[in-house]
């Protein structure tokens, strides 16, 4: 199995690039080797290399920026999407792609099921939606994860976000009215490894989250309890919940970002640990690879 992978010095994509090899072989890509943005560029590399699958881990991820940044936005999540699906008929290709939370508004008092109705707050969550419906529209055979508050050891995320700063801070401020399931990168990448060697000719949206549910405000002191108890922050410092409108941002953000996973349980026996066993795990292997560098200087 030939398998493209686009993204792969991304949170997810960086994962993928090792869970994905024990399934065939895997021709990477970074922003560099091939631009989303570049329409011509995709066409291209799909034809030249011609693989069995595709997997699609790049995006426009900068939430607020996107605001500003409206057609970068969509050029790469809604526009370059629908490319791949285009191609991947052509070739008779399975995509995988990876979509949002961020598609719903968060009004709903549950968690939200794969046939809810969408309607993104956010340029972000537009663009994503036009690439769901893209990838929908074309007709080839797809996988669409919808995933949540993705963290992971690389890039720019909450997780590693929140250790600078409890590092730099005496105090954190973090808002507590939005409700989601923070789920580590190297979760998703095996879940989507998981998912490819059981599939048998699935085509759809499926959830892909942790279990469990926390808020922004528990997330970040948790990550700083656990941190502080295995040695990675010298101090335990206070985080006190605030409201999202105390903390204004371009982007509005959906207050529940929910996500019912159970189609993923039901069509591919798929179910991901509760969000406090990743962090736990996320932690212990950060504490190890510390141990490691210094053992080697």
């Amino acid at each position: 199995m030939k398998i493209l992978l686009t993204g792969a010095n991304g949170q997810v994509g960086w994962e993928l690039v090792r869970t994905l090899a024990c399934l065939g072989e895997v021709v990477a890509f970074d922003r560099q080797g091939l631009d989303l943005a570049q329409p011509d560029g995709i066409r291209n590399t799909l034809r030249t290399i011609r693989p069995q699958v595709i997997v699609n881990a790049a995006a426009y991820t900068a939430v607020d920026a996107a605001e500003r940044e409206k057609s970068l936005a969509f050029a790469i999540n809604g526009d370059a999407p629908g490319i791949l699906a285009e191609e991947a008929r052509r070739l008779d290709a399975l995509l995988i792609h990876y979509s949002t939370d961020y598609v719903f508004d968060g009004k709903k008092s549950a968690p939200y099921r794969e046939e809810d109705p969408t309607h993104p707050l956010s340029v972000y969550g537009q663009s994503k939606q036009a690439g769901e419906a893209a990838i929908a529209a074309s007709g080839c055979r797809h996988l669409i994860f919808r995933v949540s508050w993705v963290y992971g050891r690389r890039g720019r995320n909450f997780f590693l976000t929140i250790l600078r700063l409890a590092r730099e801070k005496e105090e954190l401020k973090v808002v507590a009215d939005q409700i989601g399931a923070p789920t580590w990168s190297r979760m998703i990448a095996e879940a989507t490894a998981l998912a490819l060697a059981r599939y048998h000719g699935q085509t759809g949206l499926y959830h892909l989250c942790a279990s469990g549910e926390t808020s922004w405000h528990g997330f970040a002191a948790r990550i700083i309890e656990r941190a502080h108890a295995q040695g990675l922050l010298g101090k335990l410092l206070p985080v006190r919940p605030i409201t999202s409108a105390e903390y204004p941002a371009a982007a509005p953000r959906p207050a529940n970002s929910r996500l019912d996973c159970t189609h993923l349980r039901q069509d591919f026996a798929l179910t991901l640990p509760d969000w406090e066993t990743q962090l736990a795990l996320c932690l212990e292997e950060m504490q190890q690879s510390l141990i490691e560098a210094t053992q080697k200087v």
